[in-house]
């Protein structure tokens, strides 16, 4: 009867050892720093987006809200080449270009050597005009 007991105590700390071990690995660090891909057509709320794609991106989108005086409601980066913004109805429609000027200038300091995007959205997130930095030719095109 004894040897039963110890016997049942041996496996039930045996299961606890590698119900622990299984669990432990499987959520691990690799695990649980994953972020889902978001598709185009999700329905997550426009706020549960982040900033950016990459650690860098997220602190430059932090870095832009910050850093603009009220002039930006919200920014994101994708793939450290396309930095999109929503402006609050502070900025003047004659503001919106030399903003997205500002804005391409401080994004290929922080991201340079490639081709530079910057969306800017109406408060209401409409795209309302999008700057392009070509970095052969060094200059900005701009699409309303």
């Amino acid at each position: 009867m004894q040897f039963l007991q110890r016997s049942r105590q041996i496996l039930t700390a045996l299961t606890l050892a590698l119900i622990l071990t299984i669990t432990t690995a499987c959520s691990g660090s690799s695990v649980a720093t994953q972020r889902p891909q978001l598709p185009a057509n999700s329905s997550v709320p426009y706020n549960q987006i982040e900033r950016g794609s990459t650690a860098s991106g997220q602190q430059f989108g932090n870095w832009v809200v910050r850093q603009s005086k009220g002039l930006v409601k919200d920014a994101y980066v994708r793939d450290n080449n396309k930095l999109g913004v929503v402006i609050t109805s502070q900025v003047k429609p004659n503001e919106v270009r030399p903003l997205a000027s500002s804005l391409l200038q401080g994004f290929h300091q922080n991201f340079p050597n490639q081709d530079l995007t910057v969306l800017v959205y109406a408060p209401d997130k409409k795209l309302i005009l999008t700057g392009k930095y070509d970095q052969q030719s060094q200059q900005i095109r701009y699409e309303s």
